[in-house]
């Protein structure tokens, strides 16, 4: 039988002796060798050109100097946590995100202030020149879409030299010039007198309800209008706007106007002309109410100007305006409990409503003036 205490020998056994004597005789590798790493090892980014990261790397590096050296050893040292170290896998290391720690921010420093400012070298700069249609609807000459028109015509001269550019900026105390031909223009702007009956909304139709420039038309002038003989054109109706309102259930003088002059002083954040109502109320009205009409209230949060109220009879108000803010009469009298039941505005200015027939109009004549 055969011998089963005596392995065999397997075939190659013997010559692994040899080979690890072999593997010892290697050459050794040098330094730069030992660094050298064939391509297929290297890790490649996803740019789209496959270069390696390794050779752009080497491409942006340059060398550093010795004060640059010393401030990254300085600003590493600053950092509360140590950059991940290359050499261990990228699952291990964490993920590079942008922030305070990669900027070498210092939770510990104080923060810089900002610089000191010299007050005693600062100049003033001088005040933004005010446009020439703006200037000359300060100084009352024609409105600013006039002074646009006008402009455009070349009927404006500042200083002597014409000037037909929009936007031009002047000094405010330059001198502005119209020439014949602006005065002849704004001649023929005409301003009528209406007098709005309930039912008809002062400006842009609404709700049905049709505006009151509808009623000016030739038959509907007063007959006993000073300038009856002066002819209604269908270009008076161009440009022409009602300065101020009278909200549906309100009746009373309206005036409509091509004349911006005219708007300007009626409606005008600086205007000053006074306009009286007569109001029909209902309810009680204390004499403390009564002095809280004149002077006292507010809407929507900001006061009132002062005001005249008085009795003009046993169930009716005369109020005398300086502003005119949206359905103001009628909120004033429910502050203190009182229910407007008619409201009619009989004069504006000087210019009274008189004679004046409701749905009737008239021309602003020459010598009146608000």
């Amino acid at each position: 039988m055969r011998d089963r205490t005596k392995a065999p020998v397997k075939a190659g056994v013997a010559d692994v002796a040899p080979a690890r004597a072999a593997k010892v005789d290697k050459p050794v590798r040098t330094e730069g060798e030992r660094k050298e790493r064939s391509e297929s090892s290297r890790q490649r980014n996803h740019r789209y050109d496959g270069r390696l990261r390794e050779e752009e790397a080497g491409a942006t590096r340059r060398p550093r100097s010795d004060g640059e050296a010393r401030d990254s050893r300085e600003n590493s040292d600053r950092r509360s946590s140590p950059r991940p170290s290359r050499d261990e896998p990228h699952y291990r290391q964490a993920p590079r995100r942008g922030g305070k720690l990669r900027d070498g921010f210092d939770a510990q420093a104080k923060p810089r202030s900002a610089p000191s400012v010299n007050r005693s070298t600062q100049t003033s700069q001088p005040a933004e020149l005010p446009r020439l249609s703006k200037r000359m609807s300060e100084l009352g000459l024609c409105s600013r879409r006039e002074a646009d028109e006008w402009i455009s015509n070349g009927w404006v001269k500042v200083n002597g030299k014409v000037v037909n550019e929009l936007g031009v900026r002047v000094d405010p105390q330059a001198d502005i010039q119209v020439d014949r031909e602006a005065k002849l223009h704004q001649s023929e702007q005409v301003t009528i007198l209406l007098h709005k009956p309930v039912g008809y909304v002062s400006g842009q139709a609404e709700d049905g309800y049709q505006p009151a420039v509808v009623l000016l038309h030739p038959d509907n002038q007063w007959p006993e209008d000073p300038l009856i003989s002066k002819r209604f054109k269908r270009g008076f109706l161009t440009g022409l706007a009602p300065a101020g309102r009278l909200d549906i259930d309100s009746t009373g003088l309206l005036v409509f106007t091509q004349d911006g002059r005219v708007a300007r002083q009626l409606i005008g954040e600086d205007s000053k002309i006074e306009k009286e109502y007569l109001v029909r109320v209902e309810g009680e009205l204390s004499e403390q109410g009564l002095k809280k009409l004149n002077h006292g209230l507010q809407l929507d949060g900001v006061a009132l100007k002062p005001a005249k109220v008085s009795w003009q009879n046993e169930d009716q108000l005369r109020f005398v305006l300086r502003e005119g803010r949206k359905r103001q009469i009628r909120r004033m009298c429910e502050l203190v409990g009182l229910r407007v039941v008619g409201l009619k505005r009989v004069r504006i200015g000087s210019v009274s409503l008189g004679k004046l027939p409701p749905g009737q109009w008239r021309y602003l004549r020459p010598n009146e003036q608000f």
